[in-house]
């Protein structure tokens, strides 16, 4: 690397000049060989593919007003001199001029015999089914074990029955990924095919997948029911897809170009689909295709209607079809779970009567609230649930050591309210008492039906929230005082209105204090059940927090009414799950025993995540990434900064680099970018969220930074090998380096398989521990 970093600043020196009429620079013919291209000499494939060409300047100002490549990720396909193919043809033919054309020619009896052709093609074939066997072997080697459920398993492999049984619950994430098998074998050759496409070498291709092979991290998500390794399967097919599209760019509208776009747009669909991270890579594709429109809008030689087309195209292909795909995955989840289930109570009351068994689903109930009635009463705000209570208290030192109210996610009979006058204790479903209507303005009482206490208030302050009133269970069978009257109110309605079940949105206003009941969203202690918070807010001000429904409503003194008519459309429906899915995702808490983790935590490999086993004698799988592995990813981004700067500076200085420097910097400029670019978008979102974090979140960045080491250093290693005079000291050094990287990866996995296959015995510290003294950091607790 000193080397070659000494040869480039040596070649940086040089005199910047325009670049005028004049002879294609020459270089030293050496046998050091282009990765892709064996049969041409490197100085000469460079010069040829990626050299600027011997035009006279007038003709170079046509040139560059032309179709450009892509910003990014289009490898070597994006020369600045193009021909296209088709009816851009001919004007490209006739921009480059005689010279270059006699100059193609001169070259054309260079290129290799077809069986040459089909010899390379045929080992490439087989390093890619290497690579992949090899992967798959890695993943499905002791893939029975451990026996028991692992981490997040219990979560997704528990959706699965739900999916079978068609009963409905609520997960944070979208659906997709709980009709997926594990895809994470698929992710080395998915990434040693990019980086190919990105950088035609080989080296940078195989080294790129060993990386990803023997990190221990990878592998582990892998094995087990989860959804990252389908996740980042989509987000890889995305990234392929969409260089595969770049690199078909000088033919557009062919079929292999209308393949690769679309395939694009599909693979945006499903990694949305599994989790919301897969907005990432919708942003890099975004990226890549706004620039690859602005250049075509530059290119004048195409008309506005081929613009408009190649706009269109796009339109369709990267935006309408996968929001199609992903409605539709939508639509076949609430398809297929229309039986109530365990998440039921996360959604609206109009949301529950179309799931098969829910006590809403083609029910019929009182229309109108009366005194005596038993109810439920739910919260307007998503996820937040059913005002509930239960004999619990408060514990000492919280307000006043009464019983707790709170909000309950989900169905319960402790859920129950009676609503009664507040001057009397009588009956109200007595036979001999008329039914008398709840009318907006009354003054009522709601009494627990399981434990008699009545929804009671007063100014101590709530757990968690200051400045905000203590709710809470009094009273012994009914009798209390005073801070147990609440008016209740319908929002915009005159007073004497009746109360509509489901249909009318009341608030509920304390009598003494003023305050109005309403739920907080925060989540309690283990005193609490890690149920949420109900205050008395003293604030007014109308929000859905303290406005709520009445659901289950239960007078036989009532007729009933049919709620057929409440069911919501499809479009309700799936803003509603997202709503849900939002809040639900900022409301996680870590579970007990779990380690969570900071984002600057990540590259670094700073602290792993156990996914199984504590003591010496339980089967242990800790999720940590190969050490040697993830600590070269984070040289290799800053030596790409440091080296990517310097590049750029001195193109941009108009430097006169040799063919062999310019070409190699454009694989890294541009290659590396994309990938620079991927690593960024998932990883630095990961500061701004709220929500609890772990150490899987980093792993679709870490795809990108393999991909990155990949290409940096079989470019740094080629750019030394270039500064030497021997061809074959050149090509020893390059392939001494690459396969010393090799080598470190799959002996540093020899070392640290035992986290990702399980081990049992002694732990770490223990020197008959398997992963004696491999402990690098205090912070492996493994």
């Amino acid at each position: 690397m000193l080397c070659a970093t000494s040869r480039f600043l040596a070649a940086t020196a040089l005199r910047a000049q325009p670049r005028g009429r004049g002879p294609a620079p020459r270089c030293r013919r050496r046998e050091l060989h282009f990765p892709g291209h064996p049969e041409l000499p490197l100085c000469d494939f460079l010069t040829g593919q990626l050299g600027r060409p011997s035009v006279p300047a007038g003709r170079r100002a046509i040139l560059r007003r032309g179709r450009m490549p892509p910003a990014v990720g289009g490898g070597l396909a994006g020369s600045e001199l193009r021909v296209r193919r088709g009816r851009c043809g001919s004007q490209a033919a006739r921009a480059v001029g005689p010279d270059v054309a006699v100059e193609a020619a001169a070259r054309s009896h260079k290129r290799p015999a077809p069986g040459s052709r089909h010899f390379e093609a045929a080992g490439r074939w087989a390093l890619l089914a290497l690579v992949t066997l090899l992967s798959f072997a890695t993943r499905f080697h002791r893939l029975d074990e451990p026996p028991h459920i692992c981490w997040d398993e219990t979560h997704f492999g528990k959706m699965g029955s739900y999916y079978i049984n068609r009963t409905f619950f609520f997960d944070v994430h979208p659906p997709l990924g709980k009709f997926c098998a594990s895809l994470g074998s698929l992710l080395v050759p998915f990434a040693y095919l990019t980086v190919l496409e990105l950088s035609k070498s080989l080296p940078a291709a195989l080294l790129t997948a060993a990386l990803l092979t023997f990190d221990t991290g990878c592998l582990t998500l892998s094995q087990y029911i989860l959804l990252d390794p389908i996740l980042m399967f989509f987000i890889m097919a995305a990234m392929l897809s969409m260089v595969k599209y770049n690199s078909c760019a000088d033919r557009p509208f062919s079929a292999p170009w209308w393949f690769w776009l679309s395939l694009t747009g599909i693979n945006l669909a499903g990694a949305l689909g599994v989790k919301f991270v897969g907005l990432f890579i919708i942003v890099q594709v975004g990226w890549n295709t706004i620039s690859d429109l602005w250049h075509l809008f530059g290119d004048l030689s195409l008309s506005l209607v081929t613009v408009g087309k190649h706009l269109t195209a796009r339109i369709l292909c990267l935006i309408v079809l996968p929001l199609a795909l992903y409605t539709a995955t939508y639509a076949v989840h609430f398809m297929v779970l229309n039986k109530s289930g365990p998440g039921d109570g996360f959604f609206s009351s109009a949301f529950q009567a179309r799931l098969s068994g829910n006590n809403l689903h083609n029910a019929s109930i009182p229309e109108h609230l009366a005194y005596g009635s038993v109810i439920t009463v739910k919260n307007l705000r998503m996820a937040i649930g059913y005002l509930h209570s239960h004999r619990h208290l408060y514990p000492e030192g919280v307000g006043a050591r009464q019983q707790q109210v709170t909000t309950y996610l989900h169905k319960d009979y402790n859920n129950l309210w009676i609503i009664k006058k507040h001057n009397t204790n009588s009956d109200p479903l007595d036979p001999s008492f008329p039914v008398e209507f709840v009318r907006h303005g009354d003054i009522i009482r709601l009494e627990h039906k399981e434990t008699s206490r009545n929804l009671h208030s007063h100014y101590h302050e709530a757990p968690l929230t200051r400045k905000h009133y203590q709710v809470t269970g009094y009273g012994i069978n009914g009798t209390g005082d005073s801070n147990d009257f609440w008016r209740i109110e319908v929002v915009n309605r005159k007073f004497g209105n009746r109360i509509k079940v489901l249909r009318s949105r009341i608030r509920f206003i304390h009598l003494v204090t003023g305050c109005v009941l309403g739920s907080s969203g925060k989540v309690l202690p283990k005193w609490g059940w890690e149920q949420l918070e109900v205050t008395c807010t003293p604030y007014l001000k109308e929000t859905l927090n303290s406005i709520w429904n009445v659901e289950d409503h239960i007078n036989p003194k009532l007729p009933n009414i049919s709620l057929d008519v409440l069911q919501p459309s499809f479009p309700e429906i799936l803003l509603e799950s997202h709503m849900v899915m939002i809040r639900g995702n900022n409301g996680l808490k870590p579970k007990d025993n779990e380690f969570t983790s900071k984002p600057w935590h990540w590259p670094i490999n700073y602290q792993g995540l156990r996914f199984s086993g504590i003591n010496d004698t339980d089967f242990r799988v800790y999720l940590l990434g190969n050490p040697v592995v993830w600590w070269l990813n984070l040289l290799s981004i800053a030596l790409y900064l440091l080296s990517g700067s310097i590049i750029a500076v001195a193109m941009q200085r108009g430097a006169r680099l040799p063919p062999e420097v310019e070409g190699l910097s454009q694989v890294l400029l541009r290659g590396g970018g994309q990938l620079l670019l991927g690593w960024t978008l998932h990883y630095f979102p990961f500061f701004l969220m709220g929500r609890i974090l772990y150490f899987h979140h980093y792993f679709p960045a870490m795809l990108f930074s393999s991909m990155l080491t990949g290409v940096l250093w079989d470019t740094l290693l080629r750019l030394c090998a270039w500064s030497l005079a021997s061809s074959s000291l050149a090509r020893g050094i390059h392939a001494v380096g690459i396969v010393s990287l090799l080598l470190g990866a799959a002996y540093s996995f020899y070392l640290f398989h035992p986290l990702a296959y399980g081990m049992v015995g002694p732990l770490a510290q223990d020197p008959r521990s398997p992963m004696a003294g491999l402990r690098w950091l205090e912070s492996w607790d493994f």
